[in-house]
């Protein structure tokens, strides 16, 4: 349906005022098609097409060029709903009115993905994009503008020549980044050294088309909110970045939703661009029309502090997509097996596409119950399919029973103090060759700063609820010890809990420097909280702080962040509602805690378990304080808890020397 000419409603019919600037600014804009939108029943789809993605190409048709992203999955699910639509979208291609964004096959999160399953996503998408409309993207936005360093090159490799990155939460943690650079393309730095011109989108321009088109802002007060982005020099700014779903339609996501206004929310978008063109010294500009300047220095976007960044608010972060929602932390460990399972194999690519579309960011937020209900079935059917059961049961206690409160541990590459009436924490450990202790616990008033004057313990488990006592496994374990030929030692623990019981296995290996943990919570209820696991905690004295780095993966290539003189709070709460502020992928299961001489190792059992990283450091007083806890689930707006499985839940991970 072609929309009709309107004018949006202007405050006293004045104009808006524009500033005396002669530069040009420079204007695009871009809409988020997804139709696997957490909240949107399937049985709605052919409404959003109709009322959002038929009035977005009419907008095209007025007022081109514009950008148009979506995934493969997104563009078939059209095709079922109006086979002409993917057709007329192509025709707009062709003639200039639309510039295509890629994303993938689907809209899955690529800093929480092993590398080779982000460039599976990547190819079959460009599989998809060339059959479905000719043409491989220029340009990419990453999804759900989760940002890492990482996937620099692999959208290099995918044959993608630009991206789009948000602005406001990156240059939040860049105080050295001066103004102009928000208002100019620049070139992004990625973990393998090579780089990629991006684009910036921004937060508070895209939420003021969104207000504009819902009716609360007026016209004149958008052109005046534009206009005064101009400067002196030619500028370029992205008008919207987000998604189209929320036009001329409501997904009944909030609770605070405007009221539905129809086509009238796309007319007045239809008058802002007929506004934006009458304004002097500005021009709307496709997207890669505004690429034209890239030609700055390239720059690292990620930092120690907020090595995964990502858009809007901080509630944002990408925590709510690995270890929140429903039951995120189960459902990945089970996308991961199914991972594993089809490397194993010669696995078609329709099972590839299958595992794309379940390792979706959309089933990991805010599902209706009936799409959560179905997904499980499709998650749990492939896993049959394909054999990939969770691991088995915890073995039963075995060895000698142990009464004293201290446990020394010995063998060939490990020395290790345990204490029992702390759950088995360890006091401290040494790996060989030389057994200096680099793990362990730090006694209370060690620290003068008041927020570290607690006892800090390494291989503990913590947990937190709202408004509940904290429950912890630091309590009298009933304790086993094995001794396996070879030198190997097994200890066996279980500790009570409010929750229930904690068991606790730890493998202290012969030939080699390292530790094993196995841990079951047999816990009947999965609550709203925070579940942190291992708090490695480095004995400062043993480090050298100047050197001192952390590594890891997050979708790609390694990324090394040096840790000298940052304050780094990946699990501080953001609010009461989100308990954690960042957090590391460890897409292929490790990270490493290194200074130039020593190093800790810490890996993870992703297919039990996907655990993500929060380190905790800062210097303070002269003494290093560095931890790295792995977190099992976090509290954010998404959590509401509907396991994906029933019964204890497993993790495992190790810490080598």
């Amino acid at each position: 349906m072609p929309l009709p000419d309107m004018t949006a409603r202007r405050e006293g019919g004045t104009p808006p005022v524009i500033p005396l600037t002669s530069g040009v600014l420079h204007c695009f804009a871009l809409f988020h098609l997804n139709l696997a939108f957490s909240s949107i029943e399937e049985e709605q789809r052919a409404t959003v097409v109709r009322d959002c993605y038929g009035p977005l190409l009419d907008l095209a048709e007025r007022h081109g060029p514009i950008g148009i992203e979506a995934t493969a999955y997104t563009l078939l699910a059209i095709a079922k709903c109006d086979a002409n639509w993917p057709a007329r979208l192509k025709d707009l291609i062709g003639r200039g009115r639309v510039e295509f964004i890629g994303s993938g096959y689907a809209q899955a999160i690529g800093p929480l993905l092993p590398a080779d399953m982000v460039a599976a996503n990547l190819r079959l998408g460009n599989d998809a994009y060339r059959k479905m409309l000719g043409l491989t993207p220029r340009i990419g936005l990453v999804n759900e503008q989760t940002w890492s360093g990482g996937l620099v090159g692999q959208y290099l490799d995918a044959g993608y020549q630009a991206l789009l990155v948000d602005w406001d939460n990156v240059a939040n943690f860049h105080p050295g980044w001066t103004q102009p650079m928000r208002y100019a393309p620049q070139r992004a730095l990625g973990s393998d050294g090579r780089d990629i011109p991006i684009l910036w989108t921004n937060t508070v321009a895209f939420q003021k088309l969104q207000r504009l088109a819902h009716d609360d802002i007026s016209l004149d007060e958008y052109l005046a909110f534009v206009s005064g982005q101009r400067g002196e020099e030619d500028r370029t700014v992205c008008l919207y970045a987000s998604d189209a779903e929320i036009f001329g339609f409501r997904p009944g996501r909030y609770r605070t939703e405007e009221s539905n206004q129809g086509g009238t929310e796309w007319m007045r978008i239809n008058a802002a661009l007929e506004g934006l063109r009458d304004l002097p010294g500005v021009r709307l500009v496709s997207p890669s029309g505004a690429l034209n300047a890239a030609h700055a220095a390239p720059i690292r976007l990620e930092t120690a502090p907020y090595p995964i960044p990502v858009k809007k608010q901080r509630k944002y972060n990408v925590t709510r997509w690995a270890v929140s929602g429903r039951d995120d932390i189960a459902i990945n460990a089970a996308c991961q097996r199914i991972h594993d399972a089809l490397k194993r194999t010669d696995a078609p690519d329709d099972d590839w596409r299958e595992l794309c579309r379940l390792w979706a960011s959309d089933f990991r937020t805010h599902i209706t119950q009936s799409r959560w209900e179905r997904y499980c079935r499709d998650l749990a059917a492939l896993e049959t399919r394909l054999g990939t059961a969770p691991a088995v049961a915890l073995p039963a206690a075995a060895g000698e029973p142990i009464t004293d409160r201290h446990i020394e541990i010995e063998t060939r590459s490990l020395r290790v103090r345990l204490d029992r009436r702390r759950g088995l924490a360890i006091q401290r450990a040494g790996f060989a060759p030389d057994f200096t202790p680099l793990i362990g616990g730090i006694a209370h008033g060690h620290f003068d700063d008041i927020a570290l004057q607690a006892d800090w313990y390494t291989g503990d488990c913590v947990f937190e609820a709202p408004g509940e006592p904290k429950v912890t496994d630091l309590d009298w374990a009933t304790t086993h010890i094995a001794r396996a030929p070879g030198g190997k030692v097994v200890v066996h623990g279980v500790i009570a809990s409010p929750l229930g019981p904690i068991v606790k296995i730890m493998t202290f290996h012969a030939h080699s420097p390292r530790i094993d943990f196995d841990l079951e919570l047999q816990w009947e209820n999965w609550g709203r909280g925070a579940l942190r696991l291992g708090h490695i905690t480095l004995l400062g004295e043993a480090f050298d702080e100047q050197s001192l780095c952390f590594t890891t993966t997050n979708g790609g290539a390694p990324e090394r962040f040096a840790l000298a003189g940052q304050t780094v709070e990946h699990g501080a709460p953001v609010s009461f509602l989100v308990s954690a502020a960042c957090a590391l992928g460890m897409t292929e299961g490790w990270i490493e805690l290194a200074d130039r001489s020593r190093k800790v190792r810490i890996e993870v059992d992703r297919a039990v378990a996907p655990l993500v990283g929060l380190i905790n450091h800062r210097s303070t007083g002269g003494k290093l304080f560095c931890q790295l806890l792995l977190s099992a689930l976090e509290l954010d707006d998404t959590r509401k808890p509907s396991p994906y499985g029933n019964g204890p839940r497993r993790f495992r991970f190790s810490i080598m020397g």
